[in-house]
């Protein structure tokens, strides 16, 4: 994302949207599911972690009849906008199953224009309620941030793109007592989740953000 979107965006950062109350999910005038509010979707999310963390998922929506039926079209639920990281795979974090997700995902979740056309494409076509951004703990792009601001070494290729994003978050914590890895993934997480609250293409959602947790499997929402 070029420098000058990032401050605009962090200018005009706005607060949190109201939540609405959980309601019915009747069917919509295009024939698909109407969608649902986005506190449902959020309560959906987080009863799949509790699941999954538990070690009892159900693996929902995994069968031929559900393929067979989503071939029809698609209409998810919620959009996780994620990290690459092989072991925070959104689909299996919070038990959900075909075509309950969109899921984008970069390394560190950063965002660029292709990022935010696809949550643009889940809020506007598919009129998804929910755009949950979620980091983790532990994050390789987080970690190779924090070292290049430790050493200096130039960054290869387009890894300076990640480095780029991420260490405006780790330079406003470095002061901060406790682990700067940490301190870092949150802010940034946070940060992404205002800009995409800031974006207007985005105003019909609710946009929330959250950490995962490596080692428990839960997930939390950030204030």
């Amino acid at each position: 994302m070029a420098s000058n979107r990032r401050a605009f965006l962090t200018a005009t950062a706005v607060g949190a949207l109201t939540v609405a109350p959980a309601q019915a999910v009747p069917t919509g005038t295009d024939g698909g599911p109407r969608p649902p509010s986005p506190r449902a979707a959020l309560d959906e999310l987080l009863a799949g972690n509790h699941r999954y963390a538990s070690g009892r998922p159900l693996h929902p929506h995994e069968n031929g009849g559900r393929r067979r039926t989503l071939a029809a079209g698609q209409h998810p639920f919620a959009v996780v906008v994620g990290c690459v990281d092989s072991r925070v795979p959104p689909e299996l974090v919070f038990d959900q199953g075909l075509g309950d997700l969109l899921c984008i995902r970069t390394a560190g979740q950063v965002l660029d224009e292709a990022v935010l056309a696809s949550v643009q494409y889940g809020v506007e076509v598919l009129r998804v309620p929910l755009v949950l951004v979620l980091g983790h703990e532990r994050c390789g792009a987080v970690a190779a941030t924090l070292e290049h601001l430790d050493d200096g070494v130039p960054v290869p290729g387009h890894l300076e793109l990640l480095v780029e994003e991420i260490a405006p978050a780790a330079r406003r914590t470095r002061g901060l007592p406790g682990d700067w890895a940490e301190h870092t993934m949150t802010a940034h997480t946070r940060w992404v989740r205002d800009a995409i609250r800031a974006d207007p293409a985005f105003v019909a959602a609710h946009v929330a953000a959250a950490r995962f947790d490596l080692d428990t499997g839960l997930v939390s929402l950030l204030p």
